[in-house]
């Protein structure tokens, strides 16, 4: 139905109508009252903010953001994996690679979103702030691609250093939302500005040589100052650099049998169940259950390898693991381990990760373990004692310490 020209028009409708108006409307100067501190005429004088430069960073940063977010993907994907994933068992340090890098990229975003910021922040001072209902729309999202990359850095921070006090949600799930969030906002900025980077990047840059500091010392003082974060904290993934790693959190040779612990049995709440005499690990299977003491376990065929904790934090360390393999205690109690998964619990009663699935492709794999010792020593009770879930290309927390029971559910 098309309306009359003459037909009255709803109240809504006109009220609409008007705001559109005056958002389209020329805005007035700035009042005086109002000219002063950043919306006082020439107060930004630097010769350094251009749109070459601010284009030059935002690439830089567009890189850092899509590692960071492919990487934490994939390790939000591994510790809660739905239906259609798929995570192999080899090759065996691929998750510590790629969180490593998830680690490594975040922190050295740190000083290009702050130079990306310095290089756009007078444009928050421009007059008229809004220019058009599709110019408050883009402020609008650029307001939130700003947010969440604030959020997504502090709180990563946080989360490394382990302080998570000032964070009153949980951060792998904060963390996994806001990021999306920032991705989204990051695509529109990209669609919104592409032209006008291309067409930065492309032109020369005409820059005459002048004294003190230019722009291309300015990115280089970035890309040294991302470097230096780089090198002073990657050296808790990568053990040649364990020396370097002077801003680094935590160390990987810093802890009981010379590695680090994240939650220890006090802090778990299983230390007198762990030091009981009692203690059993209990196996369920399709056909048939069994309860094993520690001198049952020690009577299985044990095994060795070298694995590591590779945690979410960033950090890694190696350690020489002796135990049952896990294919073994499956096959004890009837089931094929080729095609077998198990839930395996811990003796601690509450807490996110008091339990976690084992796939078929870590069950069968000869280096997933139910370890017992650590360095040909028994594991220390920090370390899971009596005994312990590690698995090859896993998280740290999905390598359950404090075992109590494994159910596993498969084809005999």
């Amino acid at each position: 139905m098309v309306r009359h020209p003459d037909t009255p028009v709803s109240g809504r409708a006109a009220v609409l109508r008007r705001l559109a108006r005056w958002c389209l409307a020329p805005w007035p100067a700035p009042p005086v009252t109002l000219r002063r501190g950043p919306l006082r005429p020439g107060v930004f004088r630097s010769r350094l903010r251009s749109t070459r430069m601010t284009s030059q960073l935002g690439v830089a940063l567009g890189v850092a953001f899509g590692i960071c977010f492919g990487t934490g993907l994939l390790s939000h994907l591994i510790q809660h994996p739905p239906g259609w994933f798929w995570w192999p068992a080899r090759p065996v340090g691929l998750y510590r690679f790629t969180q490593g890098l998830h680690v490594a990229t975040g922190l050295a975003a740190i000083p290009l979103l702050g130079a990306k910021l310095w290089s756009v922040y007078p444009r928050l001072f421009s007059w008229p702030p809004v220019r058009s209902i599709a110019h408050a729309a883009e402020r609008a999202s650029l307001g939130l691609l700003v947010a969440a990359a604030l959020f997504l850095l502090v709180s990563g921070v946080l989360n490394i250093s382990r302080w998570y006090a000032p964070m009153p949600f949980f951060f792998t799930a904060g963390h996994y939302w806001v990021a999306w969030l920032a991705v989204g906002g990051l695509l529109v900025h990209i669609g919104v500005h592409l032209p006008a980077v291309r067409a930065a990047l492309t032109r020369p840059t005409g820059e005459p040589r002048q004294d003190g500091l230019n722009r291309r010392a300015l990115l280089g003082g970035v890309a040294a100052a991302s470097g230096l974060i780089t090198l002073s904290t990657v050296g808790q993934t990568i053990r040649p650099l364990a020396g370097l790693a002077v801003l680094a959190p935590r160390h990987p040779d810093v802890g009981p049998q010379g590695l680090p612990v994240n939650r220890t049995a006090a802090g778990a709440g299983v230390r007198a169940a762990a030091l009981d005499p009692a203690y059993r690990l209990r196996v369920t299977g399709p056909d048939r259950s069994v309860s094993l003491d520690l001198a049952a376990l020690d009577r299985l065929p044990q095994y060795t390898a070298e694995l590591p904790i590779a945690c979410v934090e960033g950090w890694s360390a190696t350690g020489t693991w002796t135990g049952v393999r896990l294919g073994d205690l499956v096959a004890l109690v009837g089931a094929d381990p080729r095609h077998s998964s198990a839930w395996v619990e811990s003796l601690q009663v509450g807490g996110r990760y008091r339990a976690c699935t084992v796939p078929p492709e870590h069950v069968r794999d000869p280096l997933t373990l139910i370890a017992l010792r650590l360095g040909g020593e028994p594991l220390h009770l920090d370390h899971g004692y009596p005994a312990r879930l590690i698995a090859p290309n896993r998280p740290g927390v999905l390598q359950t310490k404090w075992l109590s029971r494994i159910i596993v559910s498969g084809t005999p």
